[in-house]
């Protein structure tokens, strides 16, 4: 993978939002609109499917500029990615905090040959929401996802853990003394009992 240029999710990632798109209307939206096209008023028919059409339009605008804000870059110490139209997010997520990082691919995605890769870190809070433990980033709709995956682990493994990262170790003499105060605590809870 190359480090510090812009990875994009595949084209096929709007595929899949318009498959998602056309399930929604399909299962969500025809089963009322069929008899409201049958038994209402063609004044009632006119409106409803005009604000259908208009809302349907807009999404799917929506989805094509959606799907061209996902970026994401690799460094040598971390991901960053950003995303959104109106709201934007971004977020870095160093490799000395990554824990795992899973593979999800529903049915159609698997048909169309993409994605997602769901990144856990150590101590996301994010984890508390559900049984699951939740992904601290998602990196959506690559095709080469195996490789992705396999080139941020190769980074992962290349790192000292954070907490490790952050821990100095004792001198000796202070382990002298820790080991001297933890034989008093000890005397102290034996003389207790």
């Amino acid at each position: 993978m190359p480090l510090g240029e812009e990875l994009r999710p595949a084209e096929k990632l709007r595929q899949l939002f318009h498959t998602y798109f056309l399930l929604a209307v399909t299962f969500l939206v025809l089963p009322w609109y069929l008899p409201v096209l049958v038994f209402a008023p063609a004044f009632a028919v006119m409106i409803v499917t005009f604000v259908l059409l208009v809302v349907g339009a807009f999404i799917l605008y929506w989805i094509g500029l959606f799907s061209e804000t996902f970026v994401y870059t690799l460094s040598h110490d971390e991901i960053v990615w950003h995303r959104g139209v109106w709201f934007r997010e971004t977020g870095i997520v160093p490799y000395n905090r990554i824990t795992n990082v899973d593979i999800a691919q529903g049915p159609v995605s698997r048909r169309i040959g993409i994605a997602s890769l769901k990144i856990q870190t150590a101590g996301y809070s994010g984890a508390s929401r559900s049984a699951t433990r939740a992904a601290e980033i998602t990196i959506e709709g690559m095709a080469n996802y195996t490789e992705l995956r396999d080139a941020i682990m190769g980074f992962v493994h290349g790192k000292a853990p954070g907490a490790v990262g952050t821990y100095t170790g004792l001198k000796t003499h202070d382990d002298e003394r820790v080991v001297s105060e933890l034989v008093k605590i000890r005397k102290l809870l034996e003389k207790g009992r």
